[in-house]
């Protein structure tokens, strides 16, 4: 019997050398960290269906990770033969008819094994093996056909893909099971255990299969020809002839025209050949793409409807998060995109690789909306994953824009008509050491006109190629599932009928709340980075530039802040020191070194001042509240701490509505004070007694430290004090919200010009608009019947406590200002 294995174990691994001759293989989860394996119980892999090549996958994979041995015996008695056992075999195939797989005797003998040792424990690994889930060559019918997809492969079939595709292979090592687990409720009864870890495991097999290849996707023109046929689109149809007199057939032809204009064809041939031009470019432009947190997504995607919501910083966002979907072995979402990407060569690779376009709006075109309302009811209902930017556009400044409504209640309303596949959100934060597009919108913000997408301008975008964009990072946030968020808003929704008409009255607080949940989770999501870092504290100098011993320190510092009061799990922080950054950011030329006998100058000059705002803003919100707590300190030696905590609870819902900080109004008080003892424990602040707490010595490094601190907020609190100083210079009943809004923009634009302010987010109008509509939720503004401005004494009281954050040169500066607009 020795001889007879001795043998049989040599042949085997014959064969699997031949095999790897040929085929290249992507694994992931293969590590003992990943997999969490307990070194004290034996572990078992499994594979769903019987196959030499997949066993001999599995061994050598896990002979490469030096995880415990799929070909050794299985330490128990009267179990499988080796360390692994298939789920199913295969009955028929060639000539005889196929059968429906049946369960292996392997793993029938591993669950009598349990059943007999209740006190004994086996660690069952699911292994997931995946053959070419992508050709690599477009038109090739034999490779599309060979392709790995929901159908369970023959021997001769299976053969040809490992011919095909050998060279694109994927492995999947799951989390284990506890056997003993999985069968402990019964004990008494062979078949139920047996039927019990069958299905756990069949699950299993199902669920990562969805998320690597996704739902079975139907044929495009199918898919449009069923929207044009759903019950809305038909009503749509009769109410657009009926209103512009126009024969049904003609509306039908535009309804059908505007599906085939929406809808996606992800093509398996493009997303292959995407990865591989991509893998070019990010090597070629980028020095690295880290990726943090992506089992949430792994673990979400088995069971849900996934909406990726990533920040918007770059065109380049599209496809980064496609790409690294699809390297950890994920399916690629379906993309919203601009009509204005639907341009020729690029639109129909995107719409290939999985983008869907929508018109920028569409409200005056109802057959338009429901056609697209539809569409993305069919890519919820069905359980295709999907990407959409909340933000609408691309972020100028750096900083999180306010979230549209529109994709947001388009999903609620879906998920309201039929929840039977749940709707997870994941937030997703995509940080560039530099951003691509940086100049352009240096331009833009000085007031020069957005150019529009076209061939011409993409071949533009070519020659940036030869240029290094430092690092990006892909950090995904935590999860939000909607049936969570409409719970907390309207707990009975489950009861309620909904059609696609309907908007219940309770549907815009819902959007409303679950914008504002996924914008604080990409902000808790933030990659910080050295060459924000290094934006963030020299731009909180008088003239942009500093001592580099003393830059380096006071990095090294904040960032120790950063550490002391970890903002969330999800924030990532830099490798390294100060000094390394420093270095770091004058190789990739945005700062310059002057030499100086005392000590090198580090400056921020020319247009990189302005270019450090946008990498300053990604982390702005990191720093608002210890900020606004040291900005207390510009004008007074020392405050009680209950002042410090009402005046920064005051200023905290602007900032987080601005900023999008993830704490709760109600949690406000306490993180104010937990960040005073942070600071009291860095040297920033000084406990006097029981009540007041002081600030340090003119002159001394921690003094500096506030000083600097306090800057990283400033510019915000100072329009909040224009737009306060307009409005009290006005008077009650004097000034409309949108006049207010209109001066406020005009003098900081000026404020601006005069004082040398070097943030173009410090005249944006929207930013302006949400303080005054944050002003009237919280009641310190009301407007009458004639859209004019109310305010009571409260509004002064708020408007002499802010004057405590400005110096005396900010508070003339703004107050002669204010003056010169009068």
């Amino acid at each position: 019997m020795r001889i007879y294995q001795g043998i049989r174990s040599l042949i085997l691994t014959l064969f699997r050398k031949i095999l790897f001759l040929w085929v290249r293989t992507d694994v992931s989860g293969n590590t003992l960290e990943a997999l969490g394996l307990d070194p004290d119980k034996p572990v078992c892999y499994v594979l769903q269906y019987s196959s030499l090549s997949s066993r001999l996958v599995l061994e050598q994979e896990v002979i490469r990770a030096g995880l415990p041995g799929a070909a050794d015996s299985l330490p128990v008695k009267n179990g499988p033969a080796h360390s692994f056992f298939f789920l199913y075999r295969r009955i028929g195939g060639l000539f005889r008819r196929r059968q429906t797989p049946v369960p292996t005797s392997e793993f029938q003998a591993l669950t009598r094994y349990g059943l007999e040792h209740p006190d004994q424990d086996v660690q069952i690994v699911p292994v997931s093996l995946f053959w070419g889930r992508s050709p690599d060559k477009e038109k090739s019918l034999v490779k599309l056909l060979l392709s790995d997809t929901w159908t369970v492969a023959g021997r001769l079939q299976k053969f040809l893909i490992i011919m095909v595709h050998g060279r694109n292979t994927y492995v999947q090592f799951n989390q284990p099971l506890s056997l003993k687990q999985v069968i402990d409720e019964y004990r008494h009864s062979e078949e139920r255990a047996n039927r019990k870890l069958a299905r756990i495991l069949r699950t299993h097999f199902r669920r990562v299969r969805q998320a690597v290849l996704g739902p079975d996707l139907s044929h495009r023109r199918t898919l449009v020809g069923g929207l044009v046929r759903t019950q809305a689109v038909k009503e749509a149809i009769r109410e657009t002839a009926a209103k512009d007199e126009i024969p049904p057939e003609k509306v039908r032809a535009k309804a059908w025209k505007y599906a085939d204009e929406i809808a996606a064809s992800m093509s398996v041939v493009t997303i292959r050949f995407l990865e591989v031009v991509l893998s070019w470019l990010w090597n070629r432009i980028y020095n690295g793409i880290a990726i943090n947190n992506i089992k949430v997504v792994k673990e979400v995607a088995q069971d849900n409807a996934v909406v990726y919501v990533p920040c918007h910083r770059s065109h380049i966002d599209y496809l980064l998060l496609s790409y690294v979907l699809y390297k950890n072995g994920l399916m690629p979402p379906h993309i919203a995109a601009g009509i204005n990407l639907n341009m020729p060569i690029v639109g129909p690779i995107l719409r290939r690789g999985g983008a869907f376009f929508m018109r920028r709006s569409f409200k005056d075109n109802p057959l338009y909306a429901t056609v697209f309302n539809e569409y993305m009811h069919v890519m919820f209902s069905r359980g295709y994953s999907v990407e959409y930017f909340v933000e609408g556009g691309r972020s100028r400044t750096g900083r999180m824009l306010q979230p549209r409504p529109g994709m947001l209640s388009m999903t609620v309303r879906s998920f309201l008509r039929d929840h039977r596949k749940p709707i997870v959100f994941v937030p997703v934060y995509i940080g560039y050491e530099k951003v691509m597009e940086g100049r352009s919108y240096l331009g833009e913000l000085r007031g020069k006109k957005k150019q529009k997408e076209s061939v011409f301008t993409l071949a533009k975008t070519v020659r940036k190629l030869s240029n290094s964009f430092g690092r990006v990072a892909v950090n995904f946030g935590d999860a939000i599932p909607l049936a969570d968020v409409l719970d907390q808003v309207h707990d009975s929704w489950r009861q309620e009928a909904y059609d696609s008409e309907y908007r219940p009255a309770w549907l815009s607080k819902a959007v409303n709340e679950l914008a504002l949940q996924v914008a604080s989770n990409i902000n808790a999501s933030v990659a910080v980075n050295p060459i924000g870092m290094t934006a963030t504290v020299l731009l909180g100098t008088d003239r942009l530039a500093m001592d580099e011993g003393q830059l380096i320190r006071l990095m090294d510092q904040y960032a120790g802040l950063l550490k002391a009061f970890p903002y969330a799990d999800t924030v990532t922080l830099p490798e390294g020191t100060g000094k390394d950054w420093v270095a770091y950011c004058e190789k990739m030329g945005l700062v310059e070194r002057q030499p100086q006998k005392l000590g090198d100058i580090i400056a921020l000059e020319g247009s990189n001042a302005i270019l450090m705002t946008y990498y300053r803003n990604n982390i702005q919100h990191l720093f608002a509240l210890p900020s606004l707590i040291a900005s207390l300190f510009e004008n007074k030696d020392s405050l009680r701490r209950e002042k410090i905590v009402f005046l920064a609870g005051v200023a905290y819902p602007y900032l987080q509505s601005e900023l999008f900080i993830r704490y709760r109004t109600d949690e406000a008080e306490s993180v104010i004070n937990q960040w005073i003892d942070v600071l009291i424990g860095q040297g920033l602040l000084i406990t006097l007694d029981d009540e007041r707490i002081g600030r340090p010595e003119e002159g001394t490094e921690e003094m500096l430290r506030l000083r600097v601190l306090s800057r990283f907020i400033i510019q915000t609190l100072e329009r909040y004090h224009i737009a306060l100083g307009i409005l009290r210079k006005y008077g009650s009943g004097k000034i409309s919200a949108a006049e207010l809004e209109e001066q406020s923009t005009l003098l900081a634009e000026r404020m601006s010009i005069l004082f040398g302010l070097n943030a173009p987010e410090f005249f944006d109008k929207s930013l302006f608009r949400n303080f005054i509509a944050n002003m009237q939720k919280n009641g310190v503004i009301t407007t009458d019947d004639n859209g004019l401005i109310r305010y009571g004494e409260g509004l002064d009281d708020v408007a002499e406590d802010a004057r405590l954050v400005l110096s005396v040169e900010k508070r003339q500066a703004i107050q002669q200002v204010t003056m010169m607009g009068a």
